[in-house]
C-alpha cells in the first residue's frame, strides 16, 4: 500500500494526536523537525508503556534503528516480556527478526525520508480470534537535516471489547496484519475534515 499525503485528523487515538499536536507545535517553532531533548511528555508518563524510542544509525536505506526505549505494555504485545531490559537496546531488525522487518521497515524509512510523522493502522486477530486494530505514529527528532531519533506510540484497540495482547504481534502471532492506512502527516488541519470522523471515531481501551 502506498504513503498517503494527510493532515492530522487522520489519527484516531485523542492520545496520539495529542503526541502529534505537540510534536508539530515544536516543529513550528524548528523546523523541519524538533529536538528529542525539547519533546516533553510530563502530562502523558503513562503513554510510556505504549511508546517505543529509537536512535538512527546510517542513512538512507541503510540506516538501521536501534531501540533505546520499549513500553511494558509493548513488550508484551511483542513477546518480549521476559527478555532482560537490558538485552532490549538492540537493533529493530534483530529484535522482531527479518520476516516482520521486512513488513514495517518501509514505515521507518518513509519516516526518515520525508522527516516528518508517519502513522499507520493494521488489523490482525488476537490469541480468540477477535480482530484488534494496531495503530502506529512514528515521529521524526534530529539537528538541521538528519533525523537522529525516532519516537513510536503503538495502540492496540478492538471494537469487540477486551483482547489478550500477549504476542499480538510477535514473530509467530495468530495471524498477519492487514494494513489498512498508510499516512505521511504533511498537510495542515481542516477541521471539516476532522468533522467527518466524528462518527466512526473509535474508543479506546484502558
Amino acid at each position: 500500500m502506498e504513503f498517503a499525503s494527510a493532515d492530522p485528523s487522520v489519527v484516531k487515538s485523542i492520545r496520539q494526536r495529542y503526541l502529534l499536536n505537540e510534536w508539530l507545535r515544536l516543529a513550528g517553532k524548528r523546523p523541519p523537525m524538533p529536538l528529542q531533548r525539547d519533546f516533553q511528555l510530563d502530562r502523558v508518563d503513562e503513554e510510556t508503556v505504549d511508546m517505543m524510542g529509537y536512535d538512527v544509525v546510517g542513512e538512507a536505506d541503510g540506516a538501521r534503528f536501534l531501540i533505546t526505549h520499549q513500553g511494558a505494555r509493548l513488550a508484551t504485545t511483542y513477546g518480549n516480556e521476559r527478555v532482560d531490559p537490558a538485552e532490549r537496546r538492540r537493533f529493530l531488525d534483530e529484535a522482531i527478526g527479518p520476516e516482520r522487518y521486512a513488513n514495517v521497515v518501509d514505515i521507518y524509512r518513509t519516516c526518515l525520508r520525508h522527516k516528518r510523522p508517519v502513522y499507520s493502522i493494521s488489523t490482525v486477530d488476537d490469541a480468540d480470534g477477535k480482530e484488534v486494530s494496531y495503530e502506529r505514529l512514528l515521529m521524526p527528532f534530529g539537528e538541521g537535516e538528519a533525523v537522529q531519533q525516532i519516537i513510536g506510540s503503538f495502540k492496540s484497540i478492538s471494537i469487540e471489547g477486551g483482547f489478550k495482547i500477549s504476542n499480538l504481534m510477535g514473530l509467530r502471532p495468530k495471524a498477519e496484519p492487514v494494513i489498512l492506512v498508510r499516512a505521511i502527516i504533511d498537510r495542515a488541519f481542516v477541521p471539516a475534515q476532522a468533522a467527518s470522523h466524528s462518527s466512526d471515531e473509535i474508543i479506546e481501551l484502558d
